[in-house]
Order: C-alpha cells, then structure tokens, then sequence
C-alpha cells in the first residue's frame, strides 16, 4: 500500500509522535510512504530552531533522520513556513531575514504537493490539526 503523510501538529504534539510511528511501522511492514507533507503548525517539525527538552524526544530530529535513512520525499507547506518563520535559503535571502531554518533534506514547496502526493497514494493519513 502507498501512503501520503501529512503532518498538521507542532513536534511536541502527540499527533506528531504518532505520525512518526506510523510512518515506521508502515515503512517496516513494506508499505511505501509517498511523501510526508509538513502544514499548518507541522512545519515547526522542520525547523532548525526546535530545541526539545532533554527528557523528550527530539521530533524534529527524528523526522529528519527517518526521512533521509529511507530516502523519503520531505516537503513543508511553505505559505505556512513563512508564516512561522520556517525558511530555506533562497525565502531568508527573498525577505531579507538572517538565517534559513528548515532542516535537510526537506524542502519548501506548495499545497500541491501535498495533492500530486495524494493521487499518488492510496491512501492520506492525516495527523493532527484543528
């Protein structure tokens, strides 16, 4: 089966952690996971700036590490990026901010990224939210 992730909480959520898990055991069943999309106070997940408390697991980290061991398609919604301050490069130079935030490999991209992921999948599994 063919999954897309979407990610709608901010790390320290337990939407998150439970999209994270998901995603491993999806992964180690054989499943495929299409993309993971990071949107609304997801995108938190792929900033540079999250610093997690000792005592708690470091999300950010742990999506990062999982998407580069399985070679996943990490995109962050980048409307809601700016909007949190979570920039790549090119948007900190675009608005003249001092440092870029969004972790490697994930990459800033549009809302249609997250349909093109969804018809490609068989199914949307959706974490978190209002």
């Amino acid at each position: 089966m063919k999954f897309a992730i979407a990610v709608f909480s901010p790390p320290h959520a337990p939407a998150t952690r439970r999209a994270l898990r998901f995603t491993e055991a999806a992964l180690a069943a054989g499943h495929e996971i299409v993309r993971v999309f990071f949107y609304q106070d997801g995108v938190h997940t792929a900033s540079s700036n999250v610093v997690a408390p000792q005592d708690e697991t470091d999300m950010a980290a742990a999506w990062q590490a999982l998407i580069v061991a399985h070679k996943l398609d990490g995109v962050v919604c980048i409307a809601a990026a700016l909007r949190r301050g979570t920039l790549n490069l090119e948007e900190a130079a675009r608005w003249e901010r001092p440092a870029a935030t969004v972790l490697p490999p994930l990459e800033l991209s549009g809302l249609g990224q997250l349909h093109e992921a969804v018809q490609a999948a068989d199914r949307l599994m959706c974490f978190g939210g209002d």
